[in-house]
């Protein structure tokens, strides 16, 4: 008897850590958000268009927010972040990894997704750098930095707090007609529509994560209230559609040459967008509903460091960019050497049989398209998508060709003709090592 005990305690241990680590690498995931709509008093300016000259918004159309969904499994834990935001500028995501640090959290474990809506904050506010004091910039704003970073952090604490066990399920149709190539009518178009269905085991819907590739720019210069663009109507569609307190979350793709086709007979600016967003949350509903989650879907992530191409201003720049955002042929080389980094990276998601690319600015479709038709085969799923604006804006990223035809796009490229090649090529090799992780 004195050896038959501790064997049957050993043996009980050695079961109950076997079942400790079973249940400890099943997908668990926790969701929150925040209201990330500045308060009226700190007159906060809008994003997008230099034409504003730093003027700050007027009012609220409707809330913008930030939203966080957290994934844990075993040992391994990451926060899928979106925001109704213009974009974030080199630096934010520093800081915000900074600020998670006390809980652990590191910068390789999450991913900063705007919409970027041109009615919503504007990155200029948020970079720390930007001193420059130009009207169509506008000016670092520290207290809505605070703001918004604090609540950022929030976002992923709540979501940290609420983990449970999950099914995931992705879809992607062809969309024609909701978009287009806003450069060239007969050039390049990604039309594909995901969605992300993620349940609770229990079979209660959690999340869903909706990719769609459009520059939300209904409004424009002229229109100085907050407003999520079709985005935040989108999210709130299909909030509303499948209710029971689902949380939806919006990340484009590679949008630098891409606009939304506004639906017919839809109105003035503020209707177009409304109208847009709400169809295109219908046909999201509809999706969703022929989506079947799996269980222990695979989870891995990873960030390649990108170095960067020598600065360069686009010949055009002065005509085009320049022109719009009030940087002289003086002022270029000191604006390009201040706001912008010499190296960036890519951060990808594997979420079972979806495969998330981050690339940090707007690409152009043409590029996008060449980075989802490379991985396609390497990673073993049907849905890899662009995950665009990813962590940081450091302009336009186009291709070479692109760069030389000199539009509008390559004025607001900051490295050269090179630089499509070099994000694209650090993105594969990135999500190459997301794709070999998941399988070991």
């Amino acid at each position: 008897m004195r050896t038959l005990v501790p064997r049957i305690v050993l043996s009980a241990l050695l079961l109950t850590a076997a079942s400790s680590r079973t249940a400890g690498g099943d997908l668990q995931a926790g969701v929150a958000r925040v209201d990330l709509t500045p308060p009226m008093e700190l007159k906060a300016t809008l994003g997008g268009y230099g034409a504003r000259m730093g003027k700050p918004a007027v009012g609220v159309h409707d809330r913008v927010f930030g939203k966080a969904i957290v994934f844990s499994e075993g040992p391994k834990r990451f926060a899928f972040i979106t925001a109704d935001v213009l974009a974030f500028p080199p630096g934010f995501k520093d800081a915000l990894s900074a600020s998670l640090g006390v809980a652990g959290w590191k910068g390789g474990e999450f991913l900063l997704l705007p919409s970027h809506s041109h009615t919503s904050i504007d990155m200029s506010a948020l970079h720390t750098k930007n001193i420059l004091g130009i009207p169509q910039i506008g000016s670092f704003h520290k207290k809505l930095y605070e703001l918004t970073l604090s609540r950022l952090v929030q976002a992923v604490t709540e979501a940290g707090k609420g983990l449970t066990p999950v099914s995931v399920g992705t879809r992607t149709i062809p969309l024609p007609g909701w978009n287009r190539n806003r450069r060239d009518a007969k050039g390049a178009v990604d039309p594909e529509l995901t969605v992300t269905r993620i349940d609770k085991t229990s079979g209660e819907p959690l999340a869903v994560l909706v990719h769609w590739t459009a520059h939300p720019t209904f409004m424009d210069p002229t229109d100085m209230m907050f407003s999520g663009d079709y985005p935040g109507h989108l999210q709130r569609t299909v909030e509303a559609i499948l209710g029971r307190g689902v949380t939806v979350l919006f990340y484009n793709g590679a949008e630098g040459d891409q606009s939304p086709v506004p639906r017919p007979d839809s109105g003035g600016n503020w209707e177009k967008a409304e109208r847009y967003g709400r169809e295109l949350g219908i046909v999201v509903g509809r999706e969703w509903e022929k989506i079947r989650p799996k269980a222990s879907p695979a989870l891995a992530f990873h960030s390649e460091t990108i170095p960067l191409p020598p600065h360069a201003f686009h010949a055009a720049g002065m005509k085009l960019g320049g022109a719009e955002y009030g940087v002289s042929e003086a002022l270029a080389g000191t604006l390009l050497g201040l706001l912008f980094p010499r190296q960036t990276h890519s951060t990808s998601l594997r979420l079972g049989d979806l495969l998330i690319v981050g690339v940090p600015g707007e690409m152009t479709a043409e590029l996008g398209l060449s980075v989802k038709s490379r991985l396609l085969d390497a990673a073993g799923t049907p849905h890899v998508v662009i995950g665009g604006l990813a962590d940081e804006w450091i302009g336009y990223i186009v291709s070479a060709g692109q760069y030389r035809n000199g539009a509008y796009e390559a004025s607001m490229s900051f490295y050269g003709e090179t630089l499509g090649r070099v994000i694209a090529d650090g993105a594969v090799r990135g999500a190459t090592v997301v794709c070999r992780t998941s399988e070991e």
